[in-house]
């Protein structure tokens, strides 16, 4: 409890704001009041030693919650499963239950195991470890407790989630991206594995189910863009939609555009889910745009790109690199994206008061 004495004091520095997220967390795992997220990722902090607390933990007004990354770099902050036991291995993961759907969850240990299969067809050495299926960092931004403003991240290569949380409920878990290099496995035990299928072939099934007159506004370019065009940018807003509106759709195509949105949502718990689909619908799903760039045939090598867009989410698809089987996609909550600068605003003014 000493340590927090110094609260007022340190607060100037980032590495002693650091050092007190440390002891503060020491006292918040031992109290026995926190639960579901909250205890989730107290748990997994109560397995990190000293060492591991300083790499995992910092303050959530740091800048770097918002340089999130879904390429290979070398200065990602947080902890990687390489240097986690199995048993805080298992914490972790425990934690990513609380706010990823099963489906998720599944699709993230696929891309994980697609490192293995890179190093192999780029003939890298064993101890190279560019391509590392345990190359996937935790990082948490703040102090979890049921009365506190905190997140955390889980991110390596084609992997970037990033939650924020506000009194044990998780508000934001965007920018949200999976990706899959390559999209279909050519060779080897893994053969013919396509980990993101179904947001292929639910947005083709979409665009072949519009008319020639309706393809002609839904298509928006006979090449397609080079990567999602939201890339990993602050702010995720594209200021003019630009495609089919769900107006302009039949019944029946409006139900599968608003399939292939819950394709992308329901990677995030039930709940979570629900309240981004509300979202989606309060803003009006008339304001929703369904928008193709490239080719429109489902033919192996051959780009594609698609973006659906609305006053609440952005969601892209993009699969253009590595001869067209290298797959880019992400959510991005407009109202929420890192937290939102409202959620930021308010830790800074409670702070502010302590």
């Amino acid at each position: 409890m000493d340590c927090l004495l110094l609260y007022p004091v340190i607060l100037k520095s980032t590495n002693m704001k650091r050092l007190l997220l440390i002891c503060i967390s020491l006292v918040l795992i031992t109290s026995g009041k926190t639960q579901n997220i909250v205890s989730a990722a107290n748990r997994f902090i109560g397995t990190l030693d000293p060492n591991q607390k300083l790499l995992a933990l910092y303050p959530f007004d740091i800048d770097n919650r918002y340089d999130f990354h879904f390429f290979p770099i070398d200065n990602r902050k947080g902890i990687t499963f390489n240097q986690l036991s199995h048993a805080q291995q298992q914490a972790g993961i425990a934690l990513m239950k609380t706010c990823l759907s099963d489906e998720a969850m599944k699709k993230i240990n696929q891309i994980m195991k697609l490192e293995n299969v890179l190093k192999k067809l780029e003939n890298r050495p064993p101890n190279d470890h560019y391509r590392d299926s345990g190359n996937y960092y935790f990082t948490i931004y703040g102090i979890p407790a049921d009365s506190t403003i905190w997140g955390w991240r889980f991110e390596g290569h084609h992997v970037s989630f990033n939650f924020s949380t506000d009194k044990n409920v998780l508000v934001a878990g965007t920018p949200g991206f999976l990706g899959s290099n390559p999209g279909i496995v050519t060779d080897g035990p893994n053969k013919g594995e396509q980990v993101l299928k179904d947001e292929a072939d639910m947005a083709f099934g979409l665009l072949h189910a519009l008319s020639k007159e309706q393809l002609k506004t839904a298509l928006i370019d006979t090449t397609a863009p080079k990567e999602i065009i939201t890339f990993v940018s602050r702010k995720a807003m594209l200021q003019h939609p630009v495609g089919i509106t769900y107006a302009s759709m039949t019944a029946k195509q409006q139900e599968q555009l608003l399939q292939l949105v819950r394709l992308y949502v329901n990677r995030y718990t039930h709940l979570f889910a629900d309240k981004m689909l509300k979202e989606i619908e309060q803003a009006g799903l008339n304001n929703l745009s369904f928008a193709w760039a490239g080719f429109t045939e489902p033919v192996f090598g051959k780009p594609h790109y698609y973006r659906i867009q609305g006053p609440t989410i952005i969601i892209e698809y993009d699969n253009t690199q590595n001869n067209a089987n290298h797959v880019h996609t992400v959510v991005r909550d407009l109202l929420h994206d890192f937290g939102g600068d409202p959620l930021l605003q308010h830790y800074k003014e409670s702070h502010s008061t302590n």
